[in-house]
């Protein structure tokens, strides 16, 4: 009898566990975003309290409220461009300057209007730094900054391609942002100089490949308008400009007038010597009679100076700085020698007013305070400005007359 009624008991028990077994409910995972939200209140105090000591940083500028100032680019004189488009985070000023300097070209002389691709040239400007870098063992710059002609001289050796055919931003990326692009360049070709590796071919092929990594390979043919092109044909037959008509005109008393002198910076990497230099009076007429001819200019020079603006779009020269009536080709060659004139940004003029007897001229600006108010991606620079702070623009030689002559051979 008992054998029989712990027999029975046992088999309730293991019923009961089955039936418990069964209707036990699995529990299930999912992905979730981690929340403290108390913890984040404790970075926010934290952040809050060591910023707090620390002065927001201050710079002497203008005071311009009250002055005269233009205010608009419908107030210029201006010729055909593409929309501005930003550099982001980058130091390429001068591809994107030169590039829709360019682009203003083909439309005044071939009536098209054609929106090319800036970093196509940056990445072959690349390729070839790194490579006169290793030529040089390493004693050659290698930086994010080049100048006008560094376009032409890219185009010639490598063409261009329309900006549709090579867009360079990664996924989801707003903004171009260069910085851990040229950052595993540069520790890269450090560490080639550090090692004694001169292997030109492995140093370009591992440029290449971090190049293609942010940026895409650049492509060797493509489709434009219905019509396949490799990047030359599309330099010949529909940007279809020549390359060699095109002038750097720059002023500085450091070496003769009237003759063709390098450009001492370090964004003139490979240090030519096609740079025209002329006489600042003459510097600034041409300027002026090329606009007003329909001629725009790639522009350079510098835009660290009180007299700038981004909120009210303005780069002038202040009086606490110097009288208008003394800038000259002393202030001018000055502050080039002592450093505080330097060959910090390209842009593109494209445009003129007569405000006061005195010119503003409406600048195409890739950089970021061009976009933060008003007319994005513009500036007004003051005649005085050019004069004293911008150092070299490249045109058509067709629009300089017969300076070319008194060059000679």
């Amino acid at each position: 009898m008992k054998i029989k009624s712990f027999f029975l008991l046992a088999v309730s028990i293991l019923l009961t566990n089955l039936q418990s077994q069964a209707q036990e409910v699995r529990n299930k995972g999912s992905l979730q975003v981690y929340k403290n939200e108390f913890y984040e209140e404790i970075q926010k105090a934290a952040k809050d309290f060591s910023e707090k000591e620390n002065e927001p940083k201050k710079e002497f500028k203008v005071d311009f409220t009250g002055l005269d100032l233009p205010k608009s680019k419908e107030e210029f004189t201006y010729v055909w461009h593409n929309d501005p488009v930003s550099q982001g985070n980058t130091g390429t000023c001068w591809a994107f300057s030169t590039t829709s300097f360019f682009e203003s070209e083909i439309y005044r002389i071939n009536k098209k209007k054609v929106k090319l691709s800036e970093n196509y040239t940056v990445y072959w400007e690349y390729v070839e730094k790194a490579r006169r870098f290793v030529r040089e063992r390493g004693n050659s710059s290698f930086g994010e900054g080049s100048e006008s002609n560094a376009v032409t001289r890219m185009w010639k050796e490598y063409g261009v391609v329309p900006s549709e055919v090579y867009i360079t931003k990664l996924p989801g990326q707003k903004f171009h942002d260069h910085s851990k692009l040229f950052d595993e360049m540069n520790s890269y070709l450090k560490s080639v100089k550090e090692r004694n590796a001169w292997n030109e071919e492995e140093v370009l092929s591992t440029i290449k490949s971090i190049l293609n990594h942010y940026f895409g390979v650049p492509p060797t043919k493509f489709t434009y308008e219905g019509k396949e092109y490799t990047p030359k044909e599309f330099l010949a037959k529909v940007v279809n400009l020549n390359l060699d008509d095109y002038v750097a005109i720059i002023s500085l008393m450091q070496e003769p007038y009237y003759s063709k002198i390098i450009y001492d910076v370090p964004d003139n990497w490979w240090m030519d010597n096609n740079y025209y230099n002329v006489p600042l009076d003459e510097y600034m007429s041409l300027i002026k009679n090329a606009i007003r001819k329909g001629y725009t200019m790639s522009i350079g020079g510098d835009v660290s100076e009180a007299g700038i603006n981004s909120h009210f779009k303005v780069a002038m020269i202040p009086t606490f700085d110097i009288p208008s009536e003394y800038i000259d080709e002393n202030a001018r060659q000055f502050r080039f020698s002592n450093g505080t004139t330097g060959d910090d940004h390209g842009i593109h003029l494209i445009g003129y007013m007569n405000k006061d007897g005195k010119d503003w001229y409406l600048i195409k600006d890739s950089g970021s305070g061009s976009f933060n108010v008003g007319d994005k991606g513009y500036y007004f620079y003051s005649e005085d400005y050019v004069k004293l702070k911008m150092i070299d623009f490249m045109v058509h030689k067709d629009a300089l007359g017969d300076l070319l002559k008194k060059f000679g051979k």
